[in-house]
C-alpha cells in the first residue's frame, strides 16, 4: 500500500520543484534564463502568477499529506515502537583501578619538562 503514495510523492516533489523554479523572481526567471524572452504571455494577460501561486499551494498540500501518510505507514510496519526496540545493550566492562604509588619521605616529586633548579 504504501508504494502509491511513494510514487505519488516522488511525482509531487518534481512538479513542486519545477512550479518554484517556473515562477517570477526579483530578478528574472528560469525561462528567461533559457532564452524565453516572453514567458508570461503563455499564461494570459495577468500573467502567471496567480495561477502558478496556486498551483504551489496545491502542490504543497499534497506533499505534506503525502509525507504524513508515508510517516503513519513507515510507523505501522515497524510496529509504531523504537528503532532500538531489538538491540541489545553491550556490557561494559571496567577497567582495573592501578593504585597510584605512595610518594617516598624526603624525596621530591618530579615533574616531567620542568627543571626544578
Amino acid at each position: 500500500m504504501a508504494l502509491p503514495v511513494i510514487i505519488l510523492h516522488i511525482i509531487v516533489c518534481v512538479a513542486l520543484i519545477m512550479i518554484v523554479l517556473l515562477q517570477t523572481g526579483k530578478g528574472s526567471d528560469i525561462g528567461a534564463a533559457f532564452g524565453a524572452g516572453a514567458s508570461q504571455t503563455v499564461f494570459g494577460s495577468q500573467g502567471a502568477g496567480t495561477f502558478l501561486t496556486k498551483l504551489t499551494a496545491v502542490a504543497a498540500i499534497i506533499f505534506m499529506l503525502t509525507s504524513l501518510g508515508l510517516n503513519l505507514l513507515s510507523g505501522h510496519r515497524t510496529g509504531g515502537g523504537s528503532i532500538m526496540k531489538g538491540i541489545k545493550e553491550p556490557v561494559q566492562q571496567e577497567a582495573p583501578v592501578q593504585p597510584a604509588a605512595p610518594a617516598e619521605q624526603g624525596k621530591p616529586i618530579e615533574t616531567q619538562g620542568e627543571d626544578t633548579r
